[in-house]
């Protein structure tokens, strides 16, 4: 559910960074802020197990980095 969800986010993020790339910031680090926070909670578990729990978090908010920015830097190599 969580990949689901990601992958919606991730896809709404680039249309709305190509359609509108100034008002795309704000969502874009909303999103990152919530998956930030999921992966510091994930990561005070002890030993491996922390590093388990917040990988998935971490790699979506990166996910969701790339989404904004190639939807920033395909609009910006538009002819007009």
């Amino acid at each position: 559910m969580m990949i689901v969800g990601v992958i919606a986010a991730c896809v709404v993020l680039a249309v709305l960074a190509f359609l509108l790339p100034r008002l795309s910031r704000h969502p874009q680090n909303g999103a990152q802020r919530v998956l930030g926070a999921g992966s510091r909670t994930g990561s005070k578990a002890p030993g491996p197990l922390g590093r388990l729990l917040s990988k998935p978090f971490s790699s979506s908010s990166r996910a969701v980095g790339r989404s904004g920015s190639a939807g920033r830097r395909a609009r910006g190599r538009l002819p007009f």
